[in-house]
């Protein structure tokens, strides 16, 4: 993103101190994060993508996003994207979301409905995928 603020910015936006907005999606998305790996630390399940879960946790965040370990790091990307105030490195939240949604989601709730089957259909019914 850096990158391309410097090398490609295309255009400014928002305009300054309107970037300063960036700075608590960037906090909220660490909180997030931080809130999402401890509820998988204390169930005692794994965080690492691909690895097979021990637990279905589905409480905190859980309630409300399926992943909300990747809604915190777009959440932080677009904060960084408003802070930076440039188009050009909004250029990579789309990217992210589409790599990230073909390459670990929808490889992670196969996992998931083999390991937990008709549990984690019932947690499909009742939470969305991102928000």
């Amino acid at each position: 993103m850096a990158i391309l603020h410097l090398r490609a910015p295309l255009v400014r936006v928002p305009e300054p101190p309107l970037v300063l907005l960036g700075a608590p999606l960037v906090v909220l998305g660490f909180a997030l994060a931080i809130w999402g790996a401890n509820l998988f630390g204390r169930a005692g399940t794994t965080i690492k993508p691909f690895e097979k879960s021990s637990v279905l946790v589905t409480n905190g965040p859980f309630r409300f996003t399926r992943n909300p370990m990747y809604l915190s790091m777009t959440v932080v990307l677009l904060g960084v994207w408003l802070l930076l105030g440039t188009l050009g490195p909004g250029l990579i939240v789309p990217i992210f979301v589409v790599t990230i949604q073909r390459r670990f989601i929808l490889v992670e709730e196969a996992m998931l409905r083999s390991t937990f089957g008709a549990e984690y259909e019932a947690y499909l019914q009742r939470v969305r995928r991102w928000i």
